[in-house]
């Protein structure tokens, strides 16, 4: 499988799988989200956006406040201004998770390997609006409307839809302007028992060394510790991961080849313990963007 490292660019494989090399050189794997999930968590979300505006409309209409058509009016309205802020700030809150996202299991990440950034939220939900709601609203909402003019939005929202079937990555045109894709949301688990085969190793990392990364990159190097290093590719592999984290968190002394194996396994039993003690106390830190967003990961 190949990977782009110098650019931080992904590899895309025929199983479904986007493998990242970011900036620390430690690759991460996801899994893309299968169409069914999208779908499930496209069906919830506007479950909960429509469902709160039709909860609305019941109101104002035993209030007897406006007209029938009034109503049909402030209807369209109102699902437009609450169903884009929905998907934007759900984005922005919970790091490329709406609540439909968060039941279902999925997430949106950048290609690049990097946090969201506000750009790419606004754009990738603004298209949503482009290739679905704003043709189909037109469709339902026109009384006359040419045969023509409704063929071709209907062609329009059928072509947009079909798009993720023949994407590698299952990307919709938004994820390709905002340059994202929906995978499945990591579930990290901390097994205990590379932690306990780490003995005391002769290395001692302060707070700040421990505070740079979360519980994401420990995965992943806990993958990496699985099996020692037997081949010189394997061995170079470490080498680049050893000394790419001991620049990352400014640690002072040198690492020699020889010490690199044992200065990953101190590093994954004092980071795994950091961890937990901080998660102790409410902190849960879900990956190395932890500081921006208040340890929530």
């Amino acid at each position: 499988m190949k990977t782009y490292a110098p650019t931080g660019l992904p590899a895309w494989e025929a199983r479904g799988l986007l493998r990242h090399t970011p900036p620390e050189s430690v690759p991460i794997t996801f899994r893309l989200s299968t169409p069914g999930a999208r779908f499930g968590a496209q069906t919830l979300d506007i479950l909960i956006t429509y469902g709160g505006v039709l909860l609305a409309i019941i109101g104002l209409t035993w209030t007897g406040a406006f007209s029938w058509n009034g109503l049909i009016t402030f209807y369209a309205l109102l699902t437009f201004f609450m169903r884009v802020p929905y998907y934007i700030l759900s984005e922005l809150v919970w790091n490329g998770r709406t609540l439909g996202k968060r039941m279902v299991g999925i997430r949106v990440i950048s290609l690049d390997g990097r946090r969201l950034t506000p750009h790419q939220i606004v754009a990738r939900n603004l298209m949503k609006e482009v290739e679905v709601f704003l043709p189909l609203a037109t469709l339902f909402g026109a009384s006359t409307m040419d045969i023509w003019l409704g063929g071709a939005l209907s062609a329009w929202m059928i072509a947009t839809l079909l798009v993720p079937v023949f994407s590698k990555l299952n990307q919709r045109l938004g994820d390709m302007v905002a340059g994202t894709v929906v995978v499945d949301n990591p579930r990290p688990v901390l097994l205990p028992d590379l932690s306990a085969q780490a003995a005391a190793r002769g290395y001692e990392f302060r707070a700040e060394h421990l505070d740079i990364y979360g519980r994401y990159e420990l995965q992943t190097l806990e993958a990496i510790l699985r099996e020692p290093p037997k081949s010189p590719e394997a061995r170079k592999r470490v080498s680049e991961v050893a000394q790419t984290i001991r620049k990352r968190i400014s640690y002072d002394e040198d690492l020699p080849e020889s010490r690199e194996w044992d200065f990953l396994l101190e590093f994954y039993r004092q980071q795994r313990e950091y961890l937990e003690s901080r998660h102790l106390f409410g902190d849960a830190r879900e990956n190395k963007f932890h500081a921006a967003t208040g340890g929530q990961g």
